[in-house]
């Protein structure tokens, strides 16, 4: 088993933990138990995409025309049709400036996690600057919504092998769990031999909950969100959230974006071929495969699916 030295000196995080733990029961469905997937939301606006970062200057961000709070308006009137609560990595500059929609989420019953304040990759953050972003975010977002704030994203899943002190720093600021970490090969962002489900990387309570993916071909395959799953065609998105349900018995991690429901958003000129392709492609049928993969599976907020299932830890 390969391992890796974890960047505190705490302990070491294992290849894979071992399928089946932590996963939430509820009832029986087709031979197997339905297990109750965590349904997440990154709260960000059009502009801060990592995709567009060439497009829009940082300093310009507050001139441009904001989409986030009516389609993330739209995203709660989705989500309270389907009767579910869900989780929203919520950026910090987003939340200063739209608070009405931190009280929204909340009075409506889901949980407010923080997505970072400025959306940073971690990987161009130093610890200290990474200390900094992650303990203001959270004092804004509680003062805001008047909730504890114990879960985080980072930008672009920017957590991986050689910034795992990222996970170490959360801890000592008060997070219960992370959720940054893409146990896959990209061209910007993943760790691809992380454990692909729930571990406790230090000797305490802490989490990392890695995005999810399919285990075939050798390979850790992507499927639980954003562009994958515009990309691949709906019937074969159900099939591989099924697959890690029924053979893994574990919950799936989505994942998408407020601007994914918005086919009308600006679309800025000189864009790259790759980076229009991944922000663009099938805007136009998104709502709709939303709405039926919340009517295909059980959903539910990352704090009730994970914080208090036996999760393996670090020895």
């Amino acid at each position: 088993m390969t391992l890796f030295e974890s960047a505190d000196g705490h302990g070491k995080i294992p290849r894979a933990p071992k399928a089946g733990s932590g996963a939430r029961h509820e009832s029986l469905d087709g031979g197997y138990k339905r297990i109750c997937n965590a349904m997440t939301v990154d709260v960000e606006d059009f502009f801060q995409v990592q995709a567009l970062a060439g497009c829009f200057d940082r300093d310009d961000w507050a001139s441009l025309p904001s989409r986030v709070e009516a389609n993330t308006d739209k995203v709660l009137a989705i989500f309270a049709d389907a009767g579910i609560k869900a989780t929203f990595f919520m950026l910090g500059w987003i939340a200063e400036r739209h608070p009405r929609l931190v009280r929204d989420i909340v009075s409506e019953g889901h949980e407010l996690a923080s997505h970072g304040y400025p959306h940073f990759p971690v990987l161009e953050q130093t610890p200290e600057e990474f200390r900094t972003d992650v303990r203001r975010t959270k004092v804004l977002l509680e003062d805001l919504g008047g909730t504890p704030v114990v879960g985080y994203r980072a930008a672009s899943f920017s957590i991986g092998e050689s910034n795992l002190w990222a996970l170490g720093i959360l801890s000592e600021e008060g997070y219960a769990y992370s959720s940054s970490i893409f146990p896959i090969v990209h061209d910007f962002y993943g760790m691809p031999h992380a454990p692909r489900f729930a571990f406790r990387p230090h000797r305490d309570r802490f989490l990392e909950i890695p995005m999810t993916t399919l285990s075939a071909l050798g390979r850790n395959l992507p499927f639980s969100g954003g562009g994958y799953f515009r990309l691949l065609p709906y019937a074969l998105s159900r099939w591989a959230l099924r697959q890690v349900n029924s053979r893994d018995q574990q919950p799936v991690i989505f994942y998408f974006h407020p601007w994914e429901i918005d086919p009308a958003q600006p679309r800025p000129e000189r864009l790259p071929l790759k980076s229009r392709f991944r922000h663009y492609l099938n805007l136009h049928r998104m709502e709709g495969r939303l709405r039926r993969l919340l009517a295909d599976f059980p959903w539910g907020r990352m704090d009730r699916i994970f914080l208090d299932a036996a999760i393996p830890q670090v020895s």
